[in-house]
């Protein structure tokens, strides 16, 4: 079909010069100028439009005889359609935290393996137990690293964090190694893998530079799953299944059988289930969060691994930070039985008491196992003195009603408090320094208390979003 119409298109062209050498019957170089000349005469571009459209009609003829379909115009061919608009992207990722060097000088000492920070669990109450007094510590362990990706998937917002620091505690207490805090990602209402307990309110936190804080609150980030079923932009609400860890104090079990109390272990045997509410705005919020355990035990190496049982943990806690002005006060309270394990410091969650059973002539000691009843309080107050110039001050407790059979130097109480004057010459630089008290107390009323003044020197950074950079 092409090379048909080309042939005609050719035929087309050429017709006005053998129309021209037909009627002038002159020579080459004449029929040359001839088709090289415009068709001025009316008549004879009458004639040539005629015949154009002629032979229009003998090839439609001839298309028709043929079978040959007719091609759709080609202006509607050559007409560019425009792609559909596409959806603006919503993925973000990025890298972010923040370098810090703390130069501590304690004018006491605490337990060598936490002196960069300051924990009234590991004050001695017996002098000399961890040295001599005064020590100069620098430490870069409150460093910290983290990436986010967050965006929007299916129409719900997601968010991943993977974030550690060097602040080794466990079997790594004392070092600068890598320590994970928060590893997870949400979809939505869910949210899945570790970070802050859903029984935590993070943001009674105050502007302290100690990385531990204060000792009455709670603060422990924990494995967990979580759904979000309520989030208006002021109401907040959800649940979640937690990670369970028990801390079991054998006590004076040792008195009655020494194996047991040497073997004597928690038993995880149903995970935490944890719930909270939040109430917030521009004013502020109020949090209540509330938790429900089974605190286990058993003992290895027994038949039956008896002793064996569980008690039943529980707590509350009441939260809320207040913006009045220039000061923003931070609250908690928190009471409970068997909940040690989610403060940020002392206590433990399962002891051992005694009853006394009067069997003539013999007067009996029955051991039992009890979730042992704290109750922790925080309050401090962040002051914004300037655009530059900020300070945090308070005090906090945590208070453990001990058992009956607990030893003489299991953890009662444990006090805190600290005012500090921060300096934040830039967005992302902060400096200050830091005063800090501390007091431990023993169940049998022994006392040790530390103090020591911080300096710190902290550079925040942030890729903001690595997407605009590699696309």
């Amino acid at each position: 079909m092409k090379h048909l119409l080309l042939t005609c298109a050719g035929l087309i062209v050429s017709s006005p010069a053998w129309a021209a050498g037909e009627s002038t019957q002159g020579t080459q170089s004449e029929q040359a100028a001839s088709q090289a000349s415009p068709i001025t005469d009316p008549a004879e571009r009458a004639q040539v439009i005629q015949e154009i459209q002629e032979m229009k009609a003998r090839i439609n003829r001839l298309e028709n005889r043929l079978g040959v379909p007719s091609e759709p115009p080609q202006v509607a061919a050559q007409v560019p359609v425009p792609p559909p608009p596409s959806k603006p992207k919503d993925h973000n990722l990025e890298l972010y935290g923040f370098l810090q060097t703390d130069a501590i000088q304690d004018f006491k000492r605490v337990n060598p393996d936490w002196d960069a920070t300051l924990r009234p669990s590991r004050i001695p109450t017996e002098k000399g137990e961890f040295g001599s007094n005064g020590q100069s510590i620098f430490s870069v362990r409150q460093s910290r690293l983290g990436v986010k990706a967050t965006g929007t998937l299916q129409d719900r917002p997601y968010e991943a964090k993977f974030e550690f620091d060097l602040f080794g505690t466990g079997v790594d207490a004392g070092q600068t190694t890598f320590r994970v805090r928060h590893m997870y990602a949400s979809w939505g209402p869910i949210l899945v893998g570790q970070t802050n307990t859903l029984f935590m309110d993070g943001d009674i936190f105050p502007n302290v530079f100690d990385y531990w804080g204060p000792t009455g609150m709670v603060f422990v980030r924990n494995p967990q799953i979580r759904w979000t079923f309520l989030n208006d932009g002021h109401w907040t609400a959800a649940v979640a299944l937690e990670h369970p860890s028990d801390d079991i104090d054998p006590g004076n079990i040792r008195l009655i059988d020494e194996d047991i109390a040497s073997n004597i272990q928690p038993n995880e045997e149903l995970p935490d289930l944890t719930a909270a509410v939040r109430y917030g705005g521009d004013w502020g919020h109020v949090r209540v969060a509330g938790i429900l355990r089974k605190i286990g035990y058993d003992t290895r190496g027994t038949e039956g691994n008896e002793p064996e049982g569980h008690r039943t943990g529980w707590g509350v806690n009441a939260t809320g930070s207040f913006k009045l002005g220039m000061a923003t006060p931070r609250l908690g309270v928190v009471y409970g039985r068997g909940i040690a394990t989610y403060m940020n410091d002392g206590g433990m969650d399962l002891a051992p008491s005694v009853e006394t059973v009067f069997v003539p002539p013999d007067i009996i000691l029955v051991p039992r196992a009890t979730a042992v009843k704290l109750l922790g309080v925080s309050a401090y107050v962040d002051l914004q003195w300037a655009k530059q110039w900020s300070s945090a001050v308070g005090y906090s407790f945590t208070k453990v009603d001990n058992t009956n059979f607990q030893d003489d130097t299991a953890f009662h109480k444990g006090e805190y408090a600290s005012a500090n004057l921060v300096y934040a010459p830039f967005d992302n630089v902060v400096a200050g320094l830091e005063f800090l008290w501390g007091k431990r107390t023993d169940n049998d009323g022994d006392k040790g208390t530390d103090t020591r003044m911080q300096g710190s020197f902290k550079w925040s950074f942030s890729s903001k979003n690595i997407w605009d950079i590699v696309n």
